[in-house]
């Protein structure tokens, strides 16, 4: 073949290679037809609706067996934290699992044409807009309460709840067959999918882990409207995803609860401590014992006038002289409460046992107060204090709670610089303070927590007094808290967020650390769309703005690269 010929051959088969080229690249740009995708085409009566109003007539049509309000919202555009106004656009109240999954399928059809989200919302008890959904739908789980609560009895007992019920009404419930759930939160009335995707810790967690630890089977409506049933060994990367998952893979209707047999009262401790050091260590010491006391926690007291004079409403002093003689005006306390649960007969062994925990710690002796109470009224304590807060106005205020889980390295370091110096009263509200074994703590669910054999909760939980000023001041509350959490990050002591809140995606994977990644693509496969609880802030939903520019930019990019490829294609002159 002569010269000539030969580049004309050439120039020939580069054109037919460019066209072919050009061909696959155009293919790939969006639009109506996409040759490089698998998703199969609509057809124009499938296209979705995008104006506000037919989207709000499309959620109308929906087929229910519940139904769906648009004018009563204003509750659900609050929650307990009492800082957020988001209104959602529309309220579900679900009577079946259908109902969700409905509703689920229904956003996913719509796409990036709608900006709705999902927030499944049980009494509203998040602090920082966790479970609002800005002119969204959010999904009122109390309606989901049927069928009944179904309890089993055998070797393992166990409970199957509904999502939206609450543990006060399951512990009603299981107490009537002897039974009663293991691990619990200081308040009960919380619903099962609300503490399930966050972790559910009180003071039985050192033994018994948190309450997502006591779950033997879940029932998921992932964000793709799937109804899946999910264990630790039937769809498991589900199962633990969503056990405190933040609400980001599924909502939870049902769960299966493991349960252990109830006693009927309890022996309840508490004694107060003036040394930081001497108290964690009594606490650390409780918390590694085989036999010790079924619940361990503890607060810190901080210039409180009369304290032990207080205490004498609910506790019996075992020495009231010696009790009347403490002063705690202008100090810091510590004071460990503990529990035994026990059966009326079984009442000579148990005050056996407790004078003898109590006599290996190193407690102010004249600070021992106890009493006896109804096992049910003990776990039930904290909304005795609500009753009280709400005959004064003072439940639905502002709630600047932060909760810190800290590594044992660290609690030293950090009780000195903050209940010392940061900290200078506690008169809004309680501080608790307790270790829990990480070993009771299962690892493979999304929970984050230091990495240490036993870590503390240090939960600050002020309520900001209306029209108030000081200390007692929401502002000065929120800052009180960045001054810990400043502290917190300048002293490198390694400490998560309990019931997180961050406002940008990097604080998120910083909290998450090398689990970012997992975390992330478990989002991309169970919610792919980004529709499940928006309020964490952790991803963003995808508008069709945010889509059309994205589709400008990869119009561009691919021109440049068309670009490129045509000078690279370009024949040579020999």
């Amino acid at each position: 073949m002569g010269l000539t010929s030969s580049l004309r051959f050439r120039r020939r088969n580069n054109k037919t290679f460019l066209r072919i080229f050009m061909i696959l690249v155009l293919s790939c740009i969006p639009g109506k037809t996409n040759l490089c995708s698998n998703h199969s085409v609509s057809n124009p009566t499938d296209v979705p609706p995008s104006n506000p109003s037919d989207i709000r007539s499309s959620l109308v049509s929906l087929d229910l067996e519940g139904y769906i309000s648009f004018d009563d919202v204003h509750n659900a555009a609050k929650d307990f934290g009492n800082r957020y106004q988001l209104p959602p656009l529309a309220i579900l109240h679900p009577r079946s699992v259908s109902d969700i999954s409905s509703m689920m399928k229904h956003i996913v059809h719509l796409g990036s044409t709608s900006n709705l989200t999902v927030a499944a919302r049980g009494h509203g008890h998040s602090l920082q807009g966790q479970a609002l959904a800005h002119q969204g739908v959010v999904i009122k789980m109390e309606s989901l309460r049927n069928p009944d609560i179904r309890i089993h009895k055998g070797k393992q007992p166990y409970v199957d709840v509904s999502g939206g019920e609450s543990w006060i009404n399951i512990l009603r419930e299981t107490l009537k067959y002897g039974l009663s759930p293991k691990s619990w939160t200081d308040y009960l009335h919380l619903t099962v999918g609300g503490t399930l995707s966050n972790a559910g810790i009180s003071g039985q967690a050192f033994k018994y882990g948190p309450q997502i630890n006591n779950v033997y089977q879940l029932e998921i409506v992932t964000g793709k409207g799937e109804v899946v049933t999910c264990s630790e060994k039937r769809n498991s990367e589900l199962f633990y995803s969503v056990l405190g998952g933040l609400g980001q893979f599924g909502i939870i209707t049902r769960a299966r609860i493991s349960l252990e047999p109830a006693l009927h009262m309890v022996k309840w401790i508490r004694v107060l401590y003036s040394d930081f050091s001497v108290f964690s260590r009594d606490q650390e010491h409780l918390i590694s014992k085989e036999k010790t006391f079924d619940y361990v926690e503890g607060f810190v007291i901080i210039n409180r006038t009369d304290l032990l004079n207080n205490w004498r409403s609910s506790f019996r002093p075992n020495d009231s002289t010696e009790a009347s003689k403490f002063k705690s005006d202008g100090k810091t306390l510590y004071c460990l409460e503990v529990v035994k649960y026990f059966n009326t007969e079984e009442a000579n062994s148990m005050h056996q046992e407790t004078g003898k925990l109590l006599s290996e710690l190193n407690y102010i002796p004249s600070t021992l107060f106890s009493s006896e109470v109804p096992y049910i009224e003990f776990l039930d304590r904290v909304h005795i204090a609500e009753r009280k807060l709400r005959a004064k106005g003072l439940w639905e205020v502002p709630h600047p709670w932060l909760n810190l889980l800290i590594p044992k390295s660290s609690i030293s370091k950090f009780a000195t610089e903050v209940f010392n110096n940061i900290l200078t009263s506690n008169n809004n509200g309680p501080i608790l303070i307790y270790p829990v074994n990480q070993s009771k703590w299962n690892k493979q669910t999304s929970l984050i927590t230091p990495n240490e054999d036993i870590f503390y909760l240090v939960a600050f939980l002020p309520s900001a007094v209306p029209k108030s000023s000081g200390k007692n001041d929401l502002e000065y509350l929120l800052k009180q808290n960045q001054r810990v959490m400043n502290f917190c990050k300048t002293a490198r002591l390694h400490v998560k967020q309990y019931l997180p809140h961050y406002e940008t995606q990097q604080e998120w994977k910083s909290h998450f650390g090398k689990r970012w990644e997992t975390f992330s693509q478990r989002k991309h496969a169970y919610d792919p769309l980004t529709i499940l609880a928006p309020g964490q802030k952790i991803f963003q939903k995808t508008t069709t703005t945010q889509f059309q520019l994205s589709k400008s930019k990869s119009k561009a990019v691919l021109k440049g690269t068309t670009r490129r490829a045509s000078v690279l294609l370009k024949p040579r002159t020999v």
